[in-house]
């Protein structure tokens, strides 16, 4: 006999779950006490949407769900935030919920609320645990978690039930999440007419391709074709920015330049696509044929024109079209190359104080081939989306489906923790940072050399910049008086600040050198995001 809330961690083992990423309360402590000694180790944050991010980066980089944990009530609704982020950006997560016992039911408890209803808007699946059934239902919640669009399962766990001993067996416990169906050869035929036809071909390339394994694929593909491409902020990496084909990323900073080359398509080849990045109606004329390769079908208004969709296993479709004579298509690769000349000037511009810019080509410069640059969410987001080269894919960490602030400082310490052997950076905005603050302490307890860097510019800039345009007043986007003094640490920290490129690299060098964490305080003019944002 053993409690359920063993045989919830034996689950996890029998998954390959390593972390559970969370905060302790009194209903969930017989979950921890279940932790202590097996091959699952739980991860204390210090604020539970930091627990939802760190298991969403979990997901990404093993394949397998993330798990994280939070008490009931308020600390399910500050996990929610993490959670929701899994649900938008496509990532296999298993949250765990405490919750009163279950005599407490329908009554009026404090901190008790529905935890099933809140997170049935932001999860594929919630359920509660019962004795008896863990077993099953957690199988269910794996496959789902797995399953295409993969995402997050909400499982509530109530405390005597955590409590209570069960004989319950595993029996042959091996959760199979579908395998994409084969992909309609009717279909794939009326894509390769299309394609053949087209005179300008463009390829459109999105999230998807981040589980789909087919990299090379795609690249094949591409250069054997010479296609054009454009990308999702979250699929950068896929094709390379220097020698190929790359247009630039759709939905970033000058996104009027990207749109200017892509101006003569007439058919739009769109791999792995995902809408929730940047929806097709926001860059694709109406009157612009799409083909949808995809797991699932495509999100777009009836009135535009999808005259064929691929849907399967992208991986295996890209290699068939490869098999495809070499198209004879009119777009004038010189040209290409003289646009993406125009759009590294445009994100360029000459500036007489240290700007973002200058940051991000220094921070190039310093992080290693095999470095892992983590974006928060923010106007600075907008410039490492279109300049930053992530050098292939895997090697780049953002969240542009549920776009949250915040997201960059957890997500940083959740990839050390999993790449111990690889440079990470942490590429912050200032209201970024403050959001997180606190979980500089997680890095520092855990002593995870991560190096963050925080652009100082005192203002919400994207929302500042906003502002200007709409001729709005500037209310209500300051974050830091002008006689603000920076610290020498936080939370035992060391804190550099950098006031100009040369500082900053000496700075940077250093913090990827050492063996604790680095806060780089960036002093940045924030005057170019008016002209590249």
């Amino acid at each position: 006999m053993r409690s359920n809330a063993e045989i919830v961690v034996d689950v996890l083992e029998r998954v390959g779950i390593r972390y559970v990423f969370g905060y302790p309360g009194g209903q969930n402590a017989r979950f921890l006490e279940a932790m202590y000694g097996s091959q699952v180790e739980f991860v204390l944050v210090t604020h539970e949407a930091c627990a939802g991010f760190m298991a969403d980066v979990y997901g990404r980089l093993t394949g397998k769900p993330g798990a994280c944990l939070s008490t009931l009530g308020p600390g399910a609704t500050n996990m929610a935030t993490g959670v929701g982020n899994a649900f938008l950006d496509r990532v296999p997560l298993l949250a765990f919920t405490a919750q009163m016992g279950r005599f407490w039911k329908g009554r009026k408890v404090q901190m008790h609320i529905d935890h099933q209803k809140l997170y049935a808007p932001i999860t594929k699946w919630s359920a509660q645990l019962e004795t008896g059934k863990v077993y099953p239902t957690m199988k269910k919640a794996v496959e789902v978690a797995l399953a295409e669009q993969p995402g997050p399962v909400h499982l509530d766990f109530p405390e005597d039930m955590a409590e209570e001993l069960s004989g319950e067996s595993p029996g042959e416990f091996l959760p199979l999440p579908p395998s994409p169906p084969p992909f309609d050869e009717k279909s794939f035929k009326t894509a390769e007419e299309l394609i053949r036809k087209a005179r300008y071909p463009l390829a459109a390339i999105g999230l998807t391709m981040n589980r789909a394994r087919a990299t090379r694929e795609l690249r094949e593909f591409t250069n054997k074709h010479q296609l054009p491409v454009v990308t999702t902020l979250m699929a950068k990496g896929h094709v390379e920015e220097e020698g190929s084909q790359l247009v630039g990323v759709v939905g970033r900073a000058r996104r009027d330049i990207v749109a200017e080359y892509c101006q003569p398509a007439d058919l739009v080849i769109a791999i792995g696509y995902d809408p929730v990045e940047f929806n097709y109606e926001d860059w694709v004329r109406k009157d612009l044929p799409l083909i949808h390769i995809d797991t699932v079908p495509a999100d777009i208004a009836s009135d535009y024109s999808v005259p064929c969709q691929v849907i399967g296993d992208i991986r295996e479709i890209l290699k068939n079209l490869s098999k495809m004579p070499r198209l004879q298509h009119q777009w004038n690769l010189e040209a290409l190359r003289v646009h993406r000349q125009k759009l590294y000037q445009a994100l360029t511009p000459a500036q007489a104080n240290f700007s973002p810019h200058h940051a991000l080509l220094a921070m190039r410069e310093v992080l290693p081939w095999d470095g892992l640059l983590v974006a928060d969410v923010g106007a600075h987001t907008h410039i490492i989306g279109q300049l930053w080269d992530t050098r292939g894919p895997g090697n780049f960490l953002v969240s542009n489906g549920w776009s949250s602030m915040g997201f960059g400082i957890p997500a940083a310490i959740a990839a050390k923790l999993l790449l111990p052997e690889r440079p990470v950076v942490a590429c912050v905005g200032d209201g970024g940072f403050l959001m997180m603050a606190g979980e500089i302490n997680t890095a520092v307890r855990l002593r995870l050399p991560v190096v963050f860097v925080i652009f100082r510019d005192r203002f919400l800039s994207l929302i500042k910049v906003k502002q200007r345009r709409k001729e709005f007043h500037q209310y209500g986007v300051e974050l830091f008086s002008s006689n603000y003094c920076s610290s020498d640490n936080f939370f035992g920290a060391k804190v550099v600040v950098a006031r100009e490129e040369e500082e900053f690299r000496t700075a940077l060098k250093r913090g990827l050198e050492g063996s604790e964490p680095l806060i780089i305080e960036a002093v940045v003019d924030p005057s170019e995001y008016d002209v590249i944002v």
